[in-house]
């Protein structure tokens, strides 16, 4: 992946000095393909958080810390909204579910929103009540996706997603990217920044981190728009500033999909901006897997600290 950050970083340059990525060019050259005009793949850049684990000196508290509640999957820990800021708000330390909302196809879906569509077939899931806390504090979560001195150093780090053969669906898989399959999973910053983690998991890897992604899209109605992450560990999607995939918590790998078609504010042919966020929280696996049939390209990421230490 080194390389495409390096491609990516002699392209043009913003007035702040950050990056703007936007889709490759390169085109199918199938006949038989009836995509082959779409591009071949799309770079997306966005910034790369290292935090030392809790117990290491300046560690970060929710970093290698057993959640309250358990490992496992939890929702509500993240207000459905954006902040000010465009950062995802503390809600609560989290809810560990007991059973996925599910759509008619058996994919697992975000729990019911207003600004989000039922359809026939979906099935509701349910929440532990008594299995809480995936993370420790307003204050805390609030330094995952910022740069704070002493807590963290950040990079720049791109995605490519490849467009698979004859379809217009759009995929990074680290167990399929050239940068990462001999890594072990989706691990950005090996020997990088803070340095590895050290201790139990694969050697020479570093486990603790948070990736924030911001691209934007055109929406096209009726045109079967999706995205889809399968991964580990917490990660939090919005589109237009709100909440639509929510698997939060220290688990393995787990799905969720949005059909942008039940997003009930959305207006054919305007453009929207996708947010992404991750963090990487617990040693032994880190799997990242998106999955989309948007045609998305890299707003300017926010501007990076690798000299904090």
């Amino acid at each position: 992946m080194r390389g495409y950050a390096t491609m990516c970083a002699a392209g043009l340059l913003a007035a702040a000095g950050a990056v703007l990525c936007t889709p490759t060019t390169t085109q199918g050259n199938s006949s038989s393909d009836p995509y082959a005009a779409l591009p071949s793949s799309i770079d997306l850049t966005g910034v790369v958080r290292d935090f030392r684990e809790r117990s290491a000196s300046g560690g970060h508290p929710d970093f290698e810390r057993a959640p309250t509640g358990g490992f496992g999957h939890y929702m509500n820990m993240v207000a459905d909204q954006l902040d000010a800021d465009g950062k995802p708000q503390f809600r609560s330390t989290g809810t560990l579910v007991g059973t996925q909302w599910r759509d008619s196809s058996g994919r697992n879906v975000i729990s019911p929103r207003s600004y989000i569509s039922a359809r026939s077939g979906d099935t509701n899931g349910s929440l532990n009540a008594s299995k809480i806390g995936a993370l420790t504090t307003e204050a805390n979560f609030r330094e995952w996706f910022r740069d704070v001195a002493g807590k963290n150093v950040s990079k720049q780090q791109t995605l490519r997603l490849v467009r698979q053969a004859g379809t217009n669906v759009y995929t990074f898989d680290d167990r399929q990217d050239a940068g990462f399959m001999n890594r072990g999973g989706f691990f950005p910053v090996n020997g990088e920044l803070f340095g590895n983690s050290g201790g139990g998991g694969l050697a020479n890897t570093n486990y603790h981190f948070t990736f924030e992604l911001e691209t934007e899209f055109e929406y096209k109605a009726n045109s079967g728009q999706t995205f889809r992450f399968t991964g580990d560990d917490d990660v939090w999607v919005f589109i237009d500033g709100k909440l639509v995939i929510d698997l939060g918590g220290v688990h393995g790998a787990i799905s969720q999909v949005i059909e942008l078609d039940r997003l009930n504010w959305l207006q054919d042919g305007k453009s929207y901006k996708l947010k992404f966020f991750f963090a990487e929280r617990h040693r032994t696996q880190s799997n990242f897997r998106i999955e989309t049939t948007m045609q998305m390209r890299t707003v300017q990421p926010p501007a990076t600290s690798a000299l904090y230490d």
